[in-house]
């Protein structure tokens, strides 16, 4: 049995044995449940029953895990000791979605990664900065149009715009230009796919294979027009390369690196295993970004010296230009302490879900094969007893000395950790800083806010974004 602690001094603590709140029959806890807050309810469950507690949905059981260290050493052990869920694979699978390296796990992920991660290679990114610097321009004049005209913007609706926009261009080559249309049908059909999926997954009864709804109806028809959308991408990527063979050797987008690495010998990788990436960068890098963006925008609002102290950042960096070069957005130390706070207090992936493949324990807790773990990402992250002022906003942390940072990096894990770690983060943190530098250096800010005037709701939907944000801009100068 793989051990994820030291050797406990007693016997294990078995399933049955763990506290948690009382469930119904059948049902266990699953009534209880709301899954667009599912992750507020465990990390208020883990103040009353400490880091360690049980749930049961349905016939499902699950332990919470709400330490960083255990979470850490989960997140580390896989693919060989924790994978993502039977349940997630089965559901997503029956929606039509290919394989990608999100549900993929064993050897198909580790055949998928080595792909993945040669088109998110660093290097690669970098050389698609001109290309994010025009989504970039487009941004700027739609906000400058919304600035003119007094109106306000849909803060979540335009940024997920600019992250299609640029995850289309960087990684498939293809000039979608959402932002200067008002046509959005690609962005409407992937806003429908992620939301449904999570919310199956919650589900007692697949009820929507016997009685689907419209809403089941509308989501089978935005999966097939996706999929057309992704196998046009692959297709185009394909005949370019075979009128230019010199892009195996020098790709021009993630999409031409992934079918370099597949095509070659023994790789293991298909036109359909392409494809699933091709979508999950496409969902991923739509949702993940362009909230951890809105949320980014309203903190700055709400404290009035780390956004002065921002656009004095990009002012001076930027000197004379518009919006920064590759090298001017490396030096934007302050904004990328803004980008990691934000991260911490208010992380798009706040739970992490992980079924067991092998016999284990967690700490004094005995994992059986095929049990399902629940990790609670930001729970200590914000936890007065493993950071000082945890709840305030505060970047300098993370300038701050190696102790102070080295925490800070400990407790907060966005990206996930292990062999695992999202391979896009590289291109999230630089769409994050591009976005904001143009916000800044383009725009007054004349409100940041929600119908009622309170702080946005926090909505999890697979991705944790808030609810009801709009901003009013003025021209600046």
């Amino acid at each position: 049995m793989n051990t994820l602690a030291a050797p406990p001094v007693g016997a294990l603590r078995q399933f049955s044995d763990l506290p948690g709140p009382r469930g119904v029959p059948v049902f266990g806890n699953l009534l209880q449940m709301d899954s667009t807050r599912v992750h507020q309810q465990v990390e208020a469950w883990c103040e009353e029953y400490g880091p360690l507690f049980k749930l049961t949905l349905g016939k499902r059981r699950l332990v919470v895990v709400g330490d960083h260290e255990l979470i850490n050493a989960v997140l580390r052990d896989r693919p060989d000791g924790f994978q993502r869920s039977n349940r997630l694979q089965d559901i997503s699978r029956e929606m039509g979605m290919s394989s990608g390296l999100f549900i993929s796990n064993g050897e198909v992920w580790k055949r998928q990664r080595r792909m993945v991660m040669a088109g998110f290679d660093p290097v690669h990114v970098k050389r698609y900065h001109p290309f994010l610097q025009r989504v970039a321009e487009r941004l700027v004049g739609r906000w400058q149009v919304a600035a003119r005209e007094g109106r306000r913007i849909e803060l979540q609706a335009d940024l997920m715009r600019f992250t299609v926009d640029a995850v289309a261009g960087l990684a498939f080559g293809e000039d979608v230009n959402t932002l200067q249309s008002d046509e959005d049908v690609i962005q409407q059909h992937l806003n429908r796919i992620f939301p449904m999926l999570f919310s199956r997954i919650f589900k007692l009864l697949p009820t929507w294979r016997w009685w689907p709804s419209a809403e089941d109806r509308a989501l089978s028809r935005s999966v097939a027009e996706v999929q057309v959308a992704v196998q046009g991408f692959i297709a185009k990527a394909r005949e370019r390369m075979a009128a230019n063979p010199a892009l195996r050797e020098e790709p021009t987008n993630l999409l031409e690196a992934m079918i370099v690495a597949a095509d070659e010998p023994g790789s293991g990788i298909d036109d359909e295993q392409v494809a699933g990436n091709v979508l999950t960068m496409l969902l991923a890098g739509e949702d993940t970004t362009a909230n951890t963006l809105a949320w980014m925008i309203w903190l700055l609002w709400t404290h009035p010296e780390a956004m002065a102290r921002a656009r004095e950042e990009v002012d001076r960096v930027c000197a004379g230009a518009a919006l920064p070069s590759l090298e001017q957005l490396g030096a934007l130390d302050y904004l990328d302490a803004c980008a990691h706070e934000t991260m911490r207090l208010r992380p798009v992936a706040p739970i992490n879900t992980l079924q067991a493949v092998r016999d284990t324990r967690i700490a004094d807790v005995q994992i059986e094969a095929g049990m399902i773990v629940m990790a609670v990402m930001r729970r200590d992250a914000i936890s007065e007893h493993h950071l000082a002022n945890a709840a305030a906003f505060d970047p300098d942390r993370w300038l701050a000395d190696a102790k102070q940072a080295g925490a800070a990096k400990r407790l907060s894990m966005p990206f996930g950790a292990g062999p695992r770690i999202c391979p896009g983060r590289y291109l999230a943190l630089m769409e994050i800083k591009l976005a904001m530098a143009a916000l800044l250096r383009h725009f007054d800010i004349a409100a940041v806010d929600t119908p009622d005037g309170a702080a946005p709701r926090e909505h999890l939907q697979l991705s944790m974004g808030p609810v009801g944000l709009t901003m009013r801009l003025r021209p600046r100068g």
